[in-house]
C-alpha cells in the first residue's frame, strides 16, 4: 500500500482512506514492523530532522498567512469572491496544510483570522466536504474562540451556507460550544454593534443583528445544540432588548446590513419585528408554545413592538412564563439581578419589569435578600416615574417577607419623600408600604424621620383620591401610637395641626375613612394629652370639637378660619356643613376683628346659593346671627369674662386664685 504522507496529519488523508479499495491484507501490514524498528533505531538521528521540519512549518504558516491576507485585500479592492482561486481551495493539499498547520501549534496568534478566513473560503469552494476541516476549526476555536467567532461574524455577517456549518460544528462540540456561546452573548447584548479588537488588529465593528440571524437559523436546526437550553435565560433577555433597541434607533449602517438580509432570505419585515420572531422560535423550541399564545391573545406581541407599551408588554410576558415555569423564571430572575447591578441604563426599565413579576421566584436568602433591596433602593430613588411604580409594587410583593420587612427599614426616609409626589398611585402604595414598615413596634422611630413624615401626611388627610387620605390617615393613627425618641416638641405642634383636618373628615360620607378619622383623632387626644378631647371623641359628641379648639387656642383662631375655609367648598354635604357651624363659632371668638369677620361673611354669602338647600340656608341663618353679633355692644363684662375663661384654663400656672373657678361658673 502507498505510504502516506509522513507529517500530514490523520484528517488530511483519512477521506482518500475511506475512498480506497478496502482494507490491507495482513502480510502488507507486517512489513511495516521492521520499519517501525529503524525508526526507533534512529531516534536519535531524526532529532535534528524534526526541528528543521517544524521550522519549515512555521515559515509555511506565515506563507499561508500572508497569502490570505493578500486575498482579502484583493476580496476587498476588487469585489472578487473566493471563486477566483477555486483552483486553490479545491485541492486536497489545501486541507492537509491547514489541518497540518494546527497540529503542528500556531506561534503567533495574527495567524488565527486568516485561518478561519481561510477554512470558510473553502468551505464555500467544497460543498460535500464539510468534515474535512471539522478538527482544524474546532483547534483554532479552543485556542481562541474570541478570535474565531468575531472573525466568522465578519467574514459571513449573513450566515451563509458554508459559515452555518462551521457554527454547527462549534456549537455542537463539547469542547467549543460554551466558550463560542459566552463571545455570542457578548454580542448580542450590544446595540447597534460589538467591537472587539481580535488577534490581527481588526477593530470592524460586528452588527448584533448578524448575531441575531444566526441565532434565527440555529433554532430552524432539527437538532438545537445543547448550549440554546443551558443559556436560554441570557439568550432571552438579550432578544427581549434587542426588540426594544431596534424600536428606538436603527443607524443607517444597521439599516443597509438589513436590507442586505431581507434579500438573501426573502424576509418581509423590520429588524425589531425579526428580533421579537427570533423570541418567539426559541420559546417554541424550549416547549412554552402556551406563552406565545397567551401573548398573542392580549396583543402582548403588538405592545413589544412599541416605545411606550414595551415595559407593560415585558411584564406581561414575565407574568406568563412564571405561570408556566418557576426554575426557568428563577434563572432569569438572577440574571437580571446581574444586569440589573451593572448599572445599564438603557437595560433598567425593561429589566425591572421583568424582574418584578418573577421575583417570588427567587430564593430569597440573607445574602440575595440584600442585593435585591440595594438595587431597589438605587431605582427607587431614580427619580423616573415607571421604576418607582414597579420598585414599589416589588417591596409591597416582599413585605410578607420577615427578613425583607426588617430590612425594610433603611428605605424609610427615601419612601417619606415619594410622598410628596403628585401620581396618586406612587402616593398610595407609599403609604401602603409605609404602614407595614413602622409596625414594626420594636423599634424607636427617630425624630427626624417621624417629623418628615407627619410633615408630609398631612396634606394627604384631604387628598382627592380616597385611598391616599384613608391610607394617610391609618399612618398617621400608628405613628402617634409608636414610641418616640425624647424629643416630641416639633411632632406635636404637627400633630396639633392635624386635628382640625381630622375633624371634618369625621363628617366623611366614606365610612371607612370618617371611622379611620376618629380613631387618629383620639389617638391623636392621647399622644398630646388632651384628655378633655379625648372625652369628646370616645363619647362622640363631636359638635363641641369646635369650641374646645378654638377655645383651647385663642391666639390662633383666625389661623384655624383660614384653614377651615376650602371645606366651605368640598364636594361633600356633610363636610360643608361642619365648615359653616365652623364658621359661625370662630365668628364668636372673632368679635372687633373687622378683617377676619369680613373673610367669613364673604364665604357664607358665597354659599347662599349651594347646591343643596340644607346647606345654602345654613349659611344665610349663621351670617344673621355673626351680624347681629357684631352690631350688639361688646360689654366690659363680656370682656372681663372671656378674659376670665382663658385664666382659668390656665390655672396651672396660675396659685392662690382658686375663686376663680366658682365666678366663671356663676357668670355662666
Amino acid at each position: 500500500m502507498d505510504q502516506r504522507p509522513p507529517r500530514v496529519p490523520k484528517l488530511a488523508w483519512v477521506e482518500e482512506e475511506e475512498e480506497g479499495p478496502g482494507v490491507a491484507p495482513a502480510h502488507e501490514t507486517e512489513e511495516v514492523v521492521p520499519f517501525k524498528q529503524l525508526q526507533e533505531g534512529a531516534a536519535v538521528e531524526r532529532t535534528q530532522e524534526q526541528k528543521r521540519t517544524r521550522g519549515r512549518f512555521r515559515r509555511t504558516a506565515q506563507l499561508v498567512c500572508k497569502f490570505m491576507k493578500r486575498i482579502r485585500e484583493e476580496e476587498t479592492t476588487m469585489g472578487t469572491g473566493p471563486r477566483a482561486y477555486s483552483h486553490i481551495f479545491k485541492t486536497q493539499t489545501c486541507a492537509a496544510l491547514a489541518d497540518m498547520l494546527v497540529e503542528e501549534g500556531f506561534s503567533n496568534p495574527k495567524q488565527v483570522p486568516a485561518m478561519v478566513r481561510y477554512i470558510h473560503q473553502w468551505l464555500e469552494a467544497n460543498q460535500f466536504a464539510e468534515h474535512r476541516l471539522n478538527r482544524t476549526l474546532l483547534d483554532l476555536t479552543e485556542e481562541r474562540p474570541a478570535d474565531v467567532v468575531m472573525t466568522l461574524l465578519r467574514v459571513a455577517p449573513l450566515c451563509d451556507r458554508a459559515a452555518l456549518t462551521m457554527w454547527k460544528s462549534i456549537m455542537c462540540s463539547p469542547r467549543t460550544a460554551e466558550p463560542a456561546m459566552l463571545v455570542l452573548l457578548d454580542v448580542l447584548g450590544s446595540w447597534p454593534e460589538h467591537s472587539t479588537c481580535t488577534s490581527d488588529g481588526d477593530k470592524t465593528g460586528v452588527f448584533v443583528l448578524a448575531a441575531t440571524v444566526l441565532m434565527w437559523k440555529i433554532l430552524q436546526l432539527p437538532c438545537v445544540p445543547h448550549m440554546v437550553t443551558v443559556y436560554l435565560p441570557h439568550l432571552l433577555v438579550h432578544l427581549l432588548f434587542q426588540v426594544l433597541f431596534s424600536t428606538l434607533d436603527v443607524p443607517e449602517e444597521v439599516n443597509t446590513f438589513w436590507k442586505g438580509c431581507q434579500q438573501q432570505y426573502g424576509l418581509d419585515t423590520s429588524p425589531n419585528r425579526f428580533a421579537e420572531q427570533t423570541l418567539k422560535s426559541l420559546l417554541c423550541q424550549m416547549q412554552h408554545e402556551d406563552v406565545v399564545v397567551a401573548m398573542e391573545r392580549k396583543c402582548g406581541w403588538d405592545k413589544l413592538l412599541c416605545a411606550d407599551t414595551y415595559h407593560h408588554a415585558v411584564g406581561l410576558l414575565a407574568k406568563e412564563m412564571s405561570c408556566v415555569s418557576i426554575p426557568l423564571c428563577s434563572r432569569i430572575a438572577r440574571y437580571l439581578l446581574r444586569l440589573l447591578s451593572t448599572q445599564e441604563p438603557r437595560w433598567e426599565l425593561p429589566s425591572l419589569a421583568f424582574f418584578v413579576e418573577v421575583l417570588k421566584c427567587l430564593d430569597m436568602s440573607e445574602r440575595g435578600a440584600d442585593r435585591v433591596l440595594q438595587i431597589l433602593s438605587r431605582h427607587l430613588q431614580s427619580g423616573c416615574r415607571e421604576k418607582c411604580h414597579l420598585v414599589l409594587r416589588a417591596l409591597l410583593d416582599l413585605i410578607n417577607n420577615p427578613l425583607m420587612s426588617k430590612k425594610m427599614w433603611s428605605l424609610t426616609e427615601s419612601l417619606v419623600e415619594l410622598l410628596w409626589d403628585a401620581d396618586g398611585e406612587i402616593v398610595s402604595m407609599t403609604a401602603m408600604l409605609l404602614n407595614f414598615i413602622i409596625l414594626e413596634k420594636d423599634m424607636l422611630i427617630p425624630s427626624p424621620i417621624a417629623l418628615q413624615l407627619v410633615e408630609a401626611l398631612l396634606p394627604l388627610l384631604d387628598h382627592d383620591n380616597s385611598q391616599v387620605q384613608l391610607l394617610s390617615i391609618v399612618l398617621l393613627g400608628t405613628l402617634v401610637t409608636l414610641p418616640q425618641e425624647k424629643e416630641k416638641g416639633a411632632l406635636k405642634t404637627h400633630v396639633h395641626q392635624s386635628l382640625l383636618p381630622l375633624f371634618f373628615h369625621c363628617h366623611d360620607e366614606n365610612q371607612r375613612v370618617a371611622q379611620a378619622s376618629q380613631e387618629t383623632l383620639l389617638c391623636a387626644a392621647e399622644f398630646l394629652k388632651r384628655t378633655e378631647l379625648e372625652k369628646l371623641v370616645k363619647s362622640k359628641k363631636l359638635w363641641k370639637f369646635t369650641e374646645w379648639l378654638l377655645a383651647e387656642d385663642r391666639s390662633r383662631v383666625a389661623e384655624h378660619l383660614r384653614r377651615a375655609l376650602p371645606y366651605l367648598q368640598n364636594l361633600q354635604q356633610p363636610l360643608r356643613e361642619a365648615a359653616v357651624r365652623f364658621m359661625g363659632t370662630a365668628g364668636q371668638y372673632l368679635r372687633g376683628r373687622t378683617k377676619e369677620l369680613q373673610l367669613i361673611s364673604e364665604a357664607l354669602e358665597g354659599m347662599a346659593n349651594d347646591i343643596s338647600v340644607a346647606v345654602g340656608s345654613l349659611a344665610i341663618q349663621t351670617l344673621y346671627v355673626l351680624q347681629g353679633t357684631e352690631r350688639a355692644p361688646y360689654s366690659i363684662f363680656g370682656n372681663l369674662h372671656d378674659r376670665l375663661c382663658r385664666a382659668w384654663r390656665r390655672r396651672p400656672r396660675l396659685s392662690g386664685l382658686g375663686w376663680l373657678r366658682c365666678w366663671s361658673s356663676a357668670e355662666s
